[in-house]
């Protein structure tokens, strides 16, 4: 992969064997962010945990005190007063089985999130094929699958972002955007540690975070000391 010449130049900061402290690393970083675009902040998470064994799956949601920096557009599926309810909590798009067909057959996927009311999941399982692999199935630990669908919408309005392991045992997730502070960056970034650290599986032994990596979406990535995490 060719990287132009800004992106070179910046990486040139970066010691790639170096653990950097979270503050040096989210200043580096945000010194590597020099698209013309407002770059989003990711972190990469390389856990000691095996996924194949559900006793050290990793799966959960987060609220980061200052949020993602993105609109994240909502769908909930729901029936009778919680369809009101959800549209009144601010939803981008409400309904139930009418848009299956929808989403099945058009390829509707205008939505960044789907909540749904537990009475509907038997709807929305038929679309698990299309919102699976994209990682936009309601998951009841991640908070999007409930009856409080008003208290749903407002945190991941205010920034709620779930964590999940691929498939190679690694948690890739949004901190913030190249233009907030690197006091938003570092709370995003401590905040969601220490949800991860939390939700350590006790069938995992050894070191539980192997290595960990903060990059802009075009830039270089930076490690982090995983022992100075928690």
């Amino acid at each position: 992969m060719k990287h132009g010449k800004k992106y070179r130049e910046a990486a040139k900061a970066v010691d790639r064997q170096t653990l950097y402290e979270t503050a040096d690393a989210i200043s580096l970083v945000k010194k590597l962010a020099v698209a013309k675009f407002d770059e989003t902040i990711e972190a990469h998470i390389r856990t000691g945990c095996d996924g194949r064994h559900a006793d050290q799956q990793i799966r959960g949601a987060v609220v980061l005190p200052h949020g993602t920096g993105k609109t994240v557009r909502v769908l909930v599926f729901a029936k009778d007063a919680k369809l009101d309810e959800a549209t009144a909590a601010g939803a981008d798009y409400v309904g139930g089985a009418e848009l299956v067909p929808k989403i099945q057959n058009e390829g509707w996927l205008d939505f960044d999130v789907v909540v749904a009311t537990p009475d509907m999941m038997g709807v929305v399982g038929r679309l698990g094929r299309v919102l699976g692999p994209k990682g936009l199935m309601p998951n009841p630990k991640a908070g999007t699958v409930t009856m409080d669908v008003t208290k749903a919408i407002q945190e991941i309005k205010a920034g709620k972002i779930e964590y999940r392991l691929d498939k190679t045992n690694i948690i890739h997730v949004p901190i913030g955007k190249a233009s907030f502070t690197e006091e938003q960056l570092n709370d995003n970034f401590q905040t969601l540690m220490g949800a991860i650290i939390k939700a350590r599986p006790s069938a995992v032994k050894g070191q539980f975070l192997r290595s960990v990596v903060i990059s802009p979406t075009m830039g270089a990535g930076v490690k982090v000391n995983p022992m100075k995490l928690g």
